[in-house]
């Protein structure tokens, strides 16, 4: 599976992640450390996000913590660019 992932290290709460995508529509989550190791390895994961037809995406910091963001297109044919950053 290929995938963008973006760490955005130690967030506090009600920050927001602004996702900017180029290329086409993606599918972008927003997850803690653990999280993303479960969605690496394949397993059920949570996360905040969804599928984005227009950019920018943004996504509410839920609690404080370790956060990272992924983009991928779903299995979906295309390539997508994306740049990440947060407002506090």
């Amino acid at each position: 599976m290929e995938f963008l992932q973006f760490d955005l290290g130690y967030q506090q709460r009600g920050a927001v992640a602004v996702v900017s995508l180029s290329g086409t529509e993606a599918n972008v989550q927003l997850l803690d450390s653990e999280n993303l190791n479960r969605y690496k390895t394949g397993r059920t994961f949570n996360y905040y996000g969804g599928h984005y037809k227009a950019s920018p995406a943004r996504i509410v910091i839920p609690h404080t913590g370790g956060w990272h963001v992924i983009a991928d297109l779903g299995g979906n044919a295309g390539q997508v660019k994306a740049s990440v950053r947060v407002i506090r």
